[in-house]
């Protein structure tokens, strides 16, 4: 009875070795979703249909949004297919696109990855070209887009509403407007909200959030579409720069300014001239 134990004890053992063993060294991902570093795994250690990845529905990639659980993923795009292990919170895919003319046999590769916050939501999703090493991923050649605004030109010290805009950051929504509206098709439009350092995370995180829905609320009265468009507040996790706060608070606010921002990445095709 003990060497029968110490037996099953000695399986259970290995399959855990056998499993950690599999398991990437992956991302370092912060609570919101994010990530100052992304890892990726070796294109072809999948351990989905003997390391040769899948050709996904670029359809159901286009519809892949912020926000979303891992059900919702997997109900998309399948299971992840490299060896993450069990709560992880990020998953990887290696993908495969008809593309004549471009690639081996007219297909491109390119791995896929998806970063989820503390509360597994997806928050972040990055591509990599395999093969070709240049190619455009996700299925389509697509025009990618993104605008970075100055928080403080759009808002009031420490507002967020559409009555806290100022005239020139309703000018310059109004002329992000315009060139959104020269798109054929707008697949999708996120709008980040950033802040700087100063404050807590729960206040920056809420200021954010509020700023980048007034973005979102703004160009859709212009008439772009509300359901493409994605609001998201990152608070202070994403500062674009450093300061030292030694000395003048005044020049320390100054020099925290590119930090205060919004923007808007924009996924769509076809550019009128």
């Amino acid at each position: 009875m003990f060497n029968s134990k110490l037996k099953q004890l000695a399986v259970l053992i290995g399959a855990m070795a056998a499993l950690s063993a599999c398991t990437t060294a992956g991302t370092n991902v912060k609570s919101d979703g994010t990530t100052d570093k992304v890892v990726w795994p070796k294109a072809y250690d999948t351990t989905f249909d003997k390391d040769r990845g899948t050709f996904p529905n670029v359809q159901s990639l286009k519809e892949i949004r912020a926000g979303m659980t891992k059900d919702q993923l997997y109900a998309l795009i399948g299971r992840p297919q490299y060896g993450e292990g069990f709560r992880v919170r990020e998953w990887d895919y290696l993908f495969h696109f008809n593309t004549p003319g471009v690639g081996k046999d007219d297909i491109t590769t390119c791995q896929y990855k998806v970063l989820f916050d503390k509360d597994s939501y997806a928050r972040s999703f990055y591509w990599k070209a395999v093969e070709p090493v240049d190619a455009a991923c996700g299925g389509a050649e697509k025009a990618m887009k993104r605008y970075t605004l100055s928080a403080d030109a759009l808002f009031s010290f420490n507002k967020g509403d559409i009555g806290d805009m100022n005239a020139k950051g309703r000018a310059e929504l109004d002329r992000l407007a315009s060139e959104l509206s020269k798109f054929d098709q707008l697949n999708s439009v996120r709008i980040t909200g950033h802040t700087d350092l100063l404050g807590s995370e729960s206040y920056n995180r809420k200021l954010s959030q509020r700023r980048a829905e007034t973005v979102r609320l703004y160009l859709a009265q212009r008439g772009i579409p509300a359901n493409v468009m994605i609001a998201y507040g990152a608070g202070k996790s994403q500062p674009v720069k450093q300061c030292s706060n030694k000395g003048n608070k005044a020049a320390y606010i100054q020099c925290l300014q590119p930090n205060r921002r919004v923007e808007v990445e924009v996924d769509g095709s076809g550019i009128a001239k």
